[in-house]
């Protein structure tokens, strides 16, 4: 594993995303990686650095002028004995600090002194990322080499609104550490890949459409796990609100003809993961203008037709991907429907999960998966998205180990 015995230096800055920071120590520690901590007065008025130190196995340093900590210069000790410093949070306050060359406490002079690789995980309310001078720090610590991962999309805790500004998962986060320490060790380095994320939406007329219950976040997270194992990912995604994946070619497209159209354009490729929820039927033939309801007058028909299948389309191509996996999203006899739909895409894998209403998977974050292949079935244990996405990248990875 990539984080197998790398020292991470983590910084924690204040802002209520510093709870994740605690999950984060333990995905961190459960890869083989130690985490030494470092907390800014801000992050100890939300999470204790007793509760960080329990799960880092490791003195929580805090204060710049510690007699302590300091009778050695700690703080450059502590800048330059790791493999990686990650920031999670990265708080606004904390990127303007290192845009500027602040240093005014024990976290922005680790910072300022460190020479090893930095990735910063923002967290902030929405409009002070999009803010002018965020945004200007931004590109100034991306220009020093300095890599992110998010924020993503989605509802602020501290209020009603929403946007961009949540910090990235934990996994997602562990997923970039991956990737910034050692490139040469992901295994799918040099392979190409093709996900397929998030539904169609299959015009009616230009105001309505036909569509199916997908956010995106699984087959998000699948390219997202993949491009962090080192292959050149192309994601078509239908439409979706959550934010393009970091590091991933995003191709967005809306009916199924046009993702048809775009997954045979990232052909030939060495992998292809068809996650997304596509229509199944289309409107035979659109209005130009919206069906206008009269009183009286009898309910339109719609004449339907049926959509390419893409999956498919891919498994009998001539340039088919040594490994196609497909995912079937079935409400009742789960594994005989996706045992059956292996036999009839040409797959060499399917993804099966039951997406009965009451499982809440569709739109939800978390998935329980049976990995259905033609001499086996594994039943895989209810688990978050992210963490799907991690073991099916890996899976596949081991199928392209050297013989």
């Amino acid at each position: 594993m990539v984080l197998a015995g790398k020292r991470i230096l983590l910084i924690i800055s204040g802002g209520i995303a510093a709870y994740k920071s605690l999950d984060l120590i333990r995905r961190l520690r459960e890869r083989g990686a130690s985490v030494r901590p470092i907390m800014t007065s801000g992050a100890q008025q939300f999470i204790t650095p007793l509760a960080v130190g329990a799960l880092a196995a490791d003195h929580v340093f805090t204060d710049l002028f510690s007699r302590q900590d300091e009778q050695d210069v700690g703080h450059i000790r502590l800048a330059r004995d790791c493999d990686l410093v990650l920031i999670a949070p990265a708080t606004a306050d904390l990127l303007a600090k290192m845009a500027n060359g602040l240093a005014d406490d024990l976290a922005s002079t680790v910072l300022l002194a460190t020479d090893r690789p930095v990735l910063a995980a923002p967290a902030m309310n929405p409009k002070m990322w999009a803010h002018p001078a965020t945004k200007r720090n931004i590109e100034t610590l991306r220009g020093d080499g300095i890599r992110f991962v998010g924020p993503m999309s989605g509802e602020m805790a501290e209020s009603k609104e929403a946007g961009t500004g949540r910090m990235a998962e934990p996994l997602e986060i562990v997923a970039a550490a991956e990737m910034r320490l050692d490139d040469g060790a992901r295994p799918l380095a040099g392979r190409k890949a093709v996900v397929t994320s998030g539904p169609t939406h299959e015009p009616i007329d230009p105001v309505r459409y036909i569509a199916n219950r997908s956010s995106g976040r699984q087959g998000h997270a699948i390219a997202s796990a993949l491009a962090a194992l080192g292959a050149d990912v192309t994601l078509v995604s239908g439409p979706v609100s959550i934010p393009d994946p970091m590091g991933v070619h995003v191709v967005h497209v809306e009916r199924a003809e046009e993702m048809r159209d775009a997954v045979l354009c990232a052909l030939p490729a060495d992998i292809a993961v068809m996650v997304a929820a596509v229509a199944d039927w289309r409107v035979a033939s659109a209005a130009d203008q919206k069906i206008k309801k009269h009183p009286g007058e009898s309910i339109p028909t719609l004449a339907l037709t049926e959509n390419p299948d893409i999956l498919k389309t891919v498994g009998h191509h001539t340039q088919r991907p040594k490994l196609v996996i497909g995912f079937a999203a079935e409400t009742q006899d789960v594994e005989a429907n996706a045992k059956a739909k292996l036999e009839r895409k040409g797959a060499d894998m399917i993804v099966a999960n039951d997406v009965s209403p009451a499982t809440g998977i569709m739109g939800g974050t978390r998935n329980s998966v049976k990995i259905i292949r033609h001499d086996a079935v594994e039943q895989w244990p209810d688990l978050e998205k992210d963490e799907v996405a991690a073991r099916l990248a890996n899976l596949i990875a081991e199928q392209f180990k050297p013989e």
